[in-house]
């Protein structure tokens, strides 16, 4: 045995010591429900599987599995003692996931070891926070979770690679694993906005928001605040929040599909998000009125029909930009993208970080971003004055206009 040997003995065993602690400070291990180990005997069950594991590597299983299969069998015979009183076996499992661990970290696997049993206490600490979170979710969260789950293990497999058709555009595997890319972003931003709780206010309610999209929210907040004047600084602020997270949303797309345009994006993107990121800092910053009110919660989290939308105009884009870059060049790729930003960024984003960054520049590819994030923008802008009453078109019109000057300057000065 070497020092690597004692190593993995001592992590197995500190290990079991960690969660016998959180169980004796939790109270299981004593009074009358006490189940049936402690410090003490966590701690030797993660020496047993770390001794476990080194007889396994040294050339010695059937020790091993001597080991390994006693201690199973008493965590078994302490589950079947206890639950003639109490059928919770968390103790008896977590007792399990520390032999595992033990025994991983026997055989020289300790990152592993350690990292299992970091997960194993969090949860074990969490329990409460974790209880309170699960009463929380309600049938729509439920059946959402559920199918998002087909959709990614069930129906991402069976989907073809392809490519087919035009330009060996069509892609099916990757046009629905963009779908699944957006459509957990937009349960993610529905979650989240369960977390926040109808307490927070507009602000962070726009900025939950602002990952299923800017766009709705800052209509949808500019109507509100024709029908609730006296809470139209509120809704303003919301929206400028909503705003600023869209950069991050695009950021976030970006790294995800295409790593090596990311900081292309940041440096035209980077400008306009401060000023948006300033803005919504105004706003958490005011001491004014606090609303009760919030973005109220959507009946389809995944927003399943949109992404499946989105795709469908990523796919008609994936033939039209390299009919337009061989007709006009790289000016009709910026035009398309000036057009898609006024309708969709997601489509955008997608459609130039997997598509025209392979038939274009790289270069040509961010600029199209920033373009259509820009134009998205001006959509905004006009949507605000329109909808919006005189004090959301002042919060929020002057806040998109200053985003519009410093994209525009950030796209001229590095042009």
């Amino acid at each position: 045995m070497n020092s690597a040997d004692v190593l993995g003995l001592i992590v197995a065993a500190l290990g079991g010591a960690a969660v016998g602690v959180e169980r004796q400070w939790s109270g299981h291990a004593e009074g009358p429900s006490a189940r049936f180990a402690g410090i003490r005997t966590f701690t030797m069950l993660g020496a047993v599987g770390g001794l476990s594991g080194w007889f396994w590597t040294a050339g010695a299983p059937s020790i091993a599995g001597v080991l390994l299969g006693g201690a199973i069998a008493v965590v078994l015979v302490g589950y079947v003692a206890a639950s003639r009183r109490d059928v919770d076996g968390t103790t008896e499992v977590a007792a399990l996931i520390v032999l595992a661990a033990g025994a991983l970290s026997g055989m020289g696997l300790q990152r592993v070891a350690s990292g299992i049993v970091a997960v194993e206490l969090l949860l074990l600490v969490e329990k409460s926070r974790l209880h309170s979170m699960v009463r929380r979710i309600d049938d729509i969260e439920l059946r959402a979770g559920v199918r998002f789950a087909v959709m990614a293990l069930v129906v991402l497999p069976l989907l073809p690679a392809g490519p087919y058709g035009p330009f060996d555009s069509v892609r099916p595997r990757q046009l629905w694993m963009i779908v699944l890319f957006f459509s957990g972003l937009s349960f993610l931003g529905e979650v989240l906005g369960r977390m926040v709780g109808p307490t927070r206010g507009y602000l962070a309610s726009g900025a939950v928001g602002g990952l299923i999209s800017s766009t709705n929210v800052t209509f949808t907040f500019a109507r509100s605040s024709r029908r609730d004047p006296t809470m139209a600084r509120a809704l303003a602020y919301g929206a400028v929040a909503a705003n600023a997270v869209v950069y991050l949303r695009v950021c976030a797309a970006v790294a995800v599909l295409n790593i090596a345009l990311l900081p292309l994006v940041v440096r035209y993107l980077a400008a306009p998000a401060v000023v948006a990121a300033l803005g919504a800092a105004v706003g958490a910053s005011m001491r004014g009125r606090r609303d009760s009110r919030s973005r109220p919660a959507s009946a389809n989290p995944l927003q399943l029909f949109a992404a499946l939308q989105m795709a469908a105009l990523f796919q008609i884009v994936l033939v039209i930009v390299p009919l337009a870059q061989r007709t006009w060049g790289q000016s009709g790729v910026l035009t398309t993208a000036a057009a898609l930003g006024l309708t969709d960024v997601d489509a955008l984003t997608v459609s130039m970080a997997r598509g025209a960054a392979q038939s274009s520049p790289i270069q040509t590819a961010a600029l199209a971003i920033a373009i259509g994030v820009l134009a998205n923008c001006a959509l905004k802008l006009g949507m605000t004055l329109i909808f919006g009453t005189p004090v959301f078109r002042a919060i929020v019109g002057g806040a998109l206009l200053l985003m519009i000057a410093a994209a525009t300057a950030s796209i001229v000065f590095i042009m």
